[in-house]
């Protein structure tokens, strides 16, 4: 009989234990519910972006670049701007430099970076021959489709652990609870953020391309004569140079000379007027 009270009394300790344990867990489970939420998101990023698709339609990022002979960069820079407005495109970056006074330096030119759709590229590149002369063009294409799906999971996956750990934080009946899904969350929504503007700027790239052009003026070409011609050449240059130098002496004494030229000449003058007014000696002749 003994032995049957003995049983029955740890029974009952067992089942006094049991039901204390499951209270404790039920008062803990808000926030150990938050920090799997949280602990959880990383693992849900992972899984979306390998199970990403890459196919559909590409993302491609097209750039180039050109070097065009032109009459007047700033004229040709003006119509550069007008086609890529026409084309739907802008103009981020515009510099213009001009010849030197002297002429010795160098020639003007201009520089701009242009954006314009990207199904709107080909027919910008074509309309640079009607500028002047394109020596060097080329273009490049980079395929970030990968990437851009890539991204587009992450952010996915990252909106819905914020949109469950909302949720959580709305069922909390406790501080601690409230405290994990809100450090779960400011965390979680900082790299949302930082990815959406990753994810942002890499379709604007793709949206619209990048041409860089620079606008040169043509060096003037000079044709070394040989000789007959080349003597000739030197002769005549020689000449001018002589003449030059002849007007310049010239230039330089000719206020001397009037300076000192009109006193002497009033000189000379009074000096004629004065032989020309004096009485001649009438010779005598004596008579034999």
């Amino acid at each position: 009989m003994r032995a049957v009270r003995r049983v029955l009394g740890l029974l009952l300790m067992v089942v006094l234990l049991a039901s204390c344990t499951g209270q404790g867990g039920a008062d803990s489970g808000g926030a150990e519910g938050a920090g799997d939420a949280g602990a959880g998101a990383g693992a849900e990023v992972e899984q979306a972006a390998a199970d990403s698709d890459v196919g559909g339609d590409r993302q491609v990022i097209t750039t180039a670049s050109a070097t065009v002979l032109v009459d007047s960069p700033t004229t040709a820079a003006d119509e550069l701007v007008r086609l890529a407005e026409t084309a739907g495109g802008r103009v981020d970056q515009r510099t213009e430099r001009a010849a030197d006074a002297d002429g010795s330096g160098s020639l003007p030119s201009a520089w701009l970076v242009v954006r314009v759709p990207a199904d709107s590229l080909t027919g910008l590149l074509d309309d640079l021959e009607g500028l002047g002369e394109v020596r060097d063009l080329s273009q490049e294409s980079e395929d970030v489709t990968r990437a851009a799906r890539d991204l587009d999971a992450r952010i996915t996956a990252l909106q819905t652990s914020v949109d469950r750990l909302l949720g959580i934080m709305a069922e909390a009946d406790d501080s601690a609870a409230l405290i994990a899904a809100e450090t779960a969350i400011s965390e979680r929504q900082s790299e949302l953020e930082s990815l959406q503007s990753e994810r942002d700027y890499l379709a604007d790239q793709v949206a619209m391309s990048t041409l860089r052009v620079d606008l040169v003026a043509p060096t003037d070409a000079r044709i070394e004569a040989e000789g007959f011609l080349g003597g000739l050449e030197t002769g005549w240059n020689s000449l001018v140079a002589a003449a030059g130098s002849i007007l310049v002496v010239t230039g330089v004494l000719l206020p001397w000379l009037v300076v000192l030229g009109v006193p002497l000449a009033v000189v000379l003058w009074l000096r004629r007027r004065g032989r020309a007014g004096a009485p001649t000696a009438t010779p005598v002749v004596e008579e034999q």
